[in-house]
């Protein structure tokens, strides 16, 4: 029985012995199990298909991948450079009428609007007529004109009268002086009229054709003062208008520059100046930068909002900017910065908050470093610390990196 029982154990060790050597193991010398044959092909194209690992070293080391080269396609490397960075602040705000270029029209003398001539909108000239109304005071300085035209005429024929008159002794001298200065006061009442007259627009053709007509014109011509757009009509004929009376018939504001309103909190005032470029930005015109000035920084902060009004004085020879936009604007508030710099996609915020990029020197092995980013401008963001000048960073492909190290982590 112990014979048969020793013989089945050693059929057993030979029986495990063939199935080791048909699986392609064998205990070494350093008695460890290796893989031989066709299973060592297979382990090497499993590690070039596997996902990046991180690289070796210390436990203290800063993490790092290794990238495989198709993985390196998802990847752009470029040398770190430096770029300016101008000093500036950003707002928002709206466009509204240039107020010291707007004007309020009122009619010159009482009176009662007869037709209208423009309304709201409209873009009109120095000199074109916005409405006329029905003057009274008009008429009765052509009336009286018209007299004194009157009166002229007669002395003046009375003079030359009494001058033939005078030529044969008819008449005394006396007589003939006093006609003479009678002419020259007509001429003086004329005078005064014509100009009382020319006072409410009349040119002096329109003057003398009331003078030769005899006929008085009572309609009164309100140009408008300034050339510009008509942002406000209060106006409707019939209406009966004072000089100064609020609202005004019409309001004209020159367009060809524009205010932009902001409201910037106080903290930020110090940085304000009158004379400041400001770089204006609105949604109907995206592409466009409109240019511009500070003009007022107001010398008070609005108790509720703790904000300070700012006013700029924006160009707009086109007349494309609309009353109510609302505006992004940039202000230069100092001289610009030359510093190192990184596009925005080699910029990973992480987990944590901390900001990083990803460092390499043989364009596979990329180790993240932790950077102290500033300020941004023109799809580039300043790097205050952390980089130096000519440095390999991947510029794209940064969050792959940042993934691919979570990945390799986890495993």
């Amino acid at each position: 029985m112990a014979a048969k029982t020793r013989a089945n154990i050693g059929a057993a060790v030979a029986a495990a012995a063939l199935l080791i050597g048909a699986g392609g193991y064998f205990f070494g010398p350093s008695q460890n199990w290796q893989k031989s044959g066709l299973d060592a092909q297979t382990s090497n194209a499993n590690a070039q298909r596997a996902p990046a690992r991180p690289a070796g070293g210390a436990s203290g080391d800063p993490p790092s991948v290794n990238l495989t080269e198709a993985q390196l396609a998802s990847v752009r490397v470029e040398p770190v450079s430096e770029r300016e960075f101008p000093i500036e602040k950003e707002s928002v705000g709206s466009i509204d009428f240039n107020e010291d270029m707007t004007l309020q029209v009122f009619t010159p003398y009482p009176g009662r609007i007869v037709a209208l001539f423009a309304k709201v909108g409209d873009d009109v000239q120095k000199g074109q007529t916005l409405f006329t109304i029905d003057s009274p005071d008009l008429l009765q300085a052509e009336s009286t004109m018209i007299a004194a035209a009157g009166v002229l005429d007669f002395t003046t024929r009375n003079l030359a009268r009494l001058r033939e008159l005078y030529k044969t002794r008819a008449v005394s001298q006396k007589d003939m002086e006093q006609a003479a200065s009678d002419q020259q006061t007509a001429e003086g009442a004329l005078r005064a009229a014509r100009d009382s007259v020319r006072l409410f627009g009349k040119t002096n053709a329109e003057i003398d054709r009331i003078i030769a007509e005899r006929k008085a014109d009572p309609i009164l011509v309100v140009p408008s003062p300034i050339t510009g757009r008509i942002t406000a009509r209060n106006a409707a004929p019939g209406l009966f208008v004072q000089p100064g009376n609020p609202p005004a018939p019409y309001s004209v504001a020159d367009i060809d520059t524009m205010w932009m309103l902001a409201n910037v909190p106080e903290t930020d005032s110090p940085a304000f100046r009158v004379g400041q470029d400001v770089k204006v930005k609105v949604s109907a015109f995206p592409d466009r930068v409109f240019e511009g000035k500070i003009v007022t920084v107001t010398s008070m902060v609005d108790p509720n909002t703790r904000r300070v009004l700012l006013r700029s004085e924006i160009k707009d020879p086109q007349h494309e900017l609309l009353s109510g936009m609302f505006a992004n604007f940039v202000i230069r508030t100092g001289d610009p910065v030359r510093s190192v710099a990184v596009p925005l996609a080699g910029v990973v915020r992480e987990g944590d908050g901390t900001q990083t990029v990803w460092v390499t020197a043989d364009r596979r092995r990329f180790t993240r470093r932790t950077v102290k980013i500033g300020l941004q401008h023109e799809g580039y963001r300043q790097i205050l610390e952390g980089l130096q000048p000519g440095e390999l960073v991947a510029t794209e492909g940064a969050v792959f990196l940042s993934n691919m190290l979570v990945i390799a982590g986890a495993r």
